[in-house]
């Protein structure tokens, strides 16, 4: 009995959080350690030469850590095992500095040691992560991120002025696909994406169920659905988004003028010169434009440029 409950307490023990947590610190294994894989080959590379020239010259031990994620545990929790960890600095000085990065978490930390305190501060720190690497990493450039970061904190060591960062002006940003959707909260991005889908997917209606005109209407919206999309939804959805247009467009058409509704719209244009789809009345000519069913239209007026514009 004695025996079972000895081994039922050591599995506690090894399936503890404590010790799942602890068993989550990777090895020491460089002056980088890119677990989470989100720096380039040549980032870590320049980064490991910045932090040895730093280390030789000032015995300070600064090291980079990125791992996916290290839910559910805090981001402060995690650097301080890490850093005791791995026992960055000298024995005595205490003169150790770790960067860690949570992608997967969009957390960051930089963790230091006592004996540098005085020298990097916590508000610091705090500005050094909240106007060097927020800024890069909110554009997805975690090699300018992480590189700008350090060399603010080494310059901050070493008794320099902190430069600001210049790093997306002097090589190209590395974004996802190439391209990155336009930074504004969901919310609006919804609205917004409401807005112009509602738009573009009404003149693609109505390029599809008006007989004749309607391949004028084809080749007009390719643009539109190519653009605005990009901003909204990101370069890939958009790929797919145009290539479904492109394919489904004629043969929605085609399926369409198949039907009988669609010829008695045909019949109507040609003989009445006008016919009704969807509430809205149409009429031959002028290349198939249409007007809404309550007759209403523009009284002829002008803008002088007044009103508001604002950014953000």
């Amino acid at each position: 009995m004695t025996s079972v409950v000895v081994v039922t307490a050591l599995l506690f023990a090894l399936l503890s959080p404590a010790s799942a947590s602890a068993a989550d610190i990777p090895y020491l294994t460089g002056r980088v350690v890119d677990t989470a894989q989100i720096l380039s080959s040549d980032a870590r590379t320049r980064l490991t030469a910045a932090l040895k020239t730093h280390e030789q010259a000032t015995s300070n031990q600064i090291a980079v850590l990125t791992v996916p994620t290290i839910q559910p545990e805090g981001i402060e929790e995690y650097a301080v095992e890490v850093f005791n960890s791995w026992k960055l600095g000298q024995q005595g000085r205490n003169n150790g500095i770790l960067v860690v990065v949570a992608p997967q978490d969009r957390r960051m930390r930089i963790e230091v040691g006592y004996g540098l305190e005085p020298v990097l501060t916590d508000a610091m720190a705090g500005a050094i992560i909240r106007d060097v690497m927020a800024p890069a990493f909110k554009r997805a450039d975690y090699d300018a991120g992480v590189e700008d970061g350090v060399a603010a904190i080494i310059a901050r060591l070493e008794g320099r002025t902190v430069a600001a960062p210049t790093r997306a002006a002097s090589r190209p940003v590395q974004l996802h696909n190439g391209f990155h959707r336009a930074e504004m909260p969901w919310p609006q991005r919804i609205l917004i994406s409401l807005f112009v889908f509602s738009i573009i997917g009404l003149f693609t209606f109505f390029g599809i169920a008006t007989p004749d005109t309607g391949w004028f209407l084809y080749v007009f919206l390719i643009p539109f659905w190519s653009m605005f999309p990009m901003f909204l939804i990101g370069p890939i959805p958009t790929l797919v988004l145009v290539a479904a247009y492109l394919i489904g467009y004629p043969l929605a058409k085609l399926r369409l003028a198949r039907t009988a509704w669609y010829q008695r719209k045909a019949v109507e244009l040609k003989t009445k010169g006008a016919t009704t789809i969807g509430g809205f009345a149409v009429a031959s000519g002028g290349g198939g434009g249409f007007s809404s069913g309550g007759g209403f239209s523009g009284g002829g007026g002008s803008s002088g440029g007044g009103g508001a514009s604002g950014s953000w």
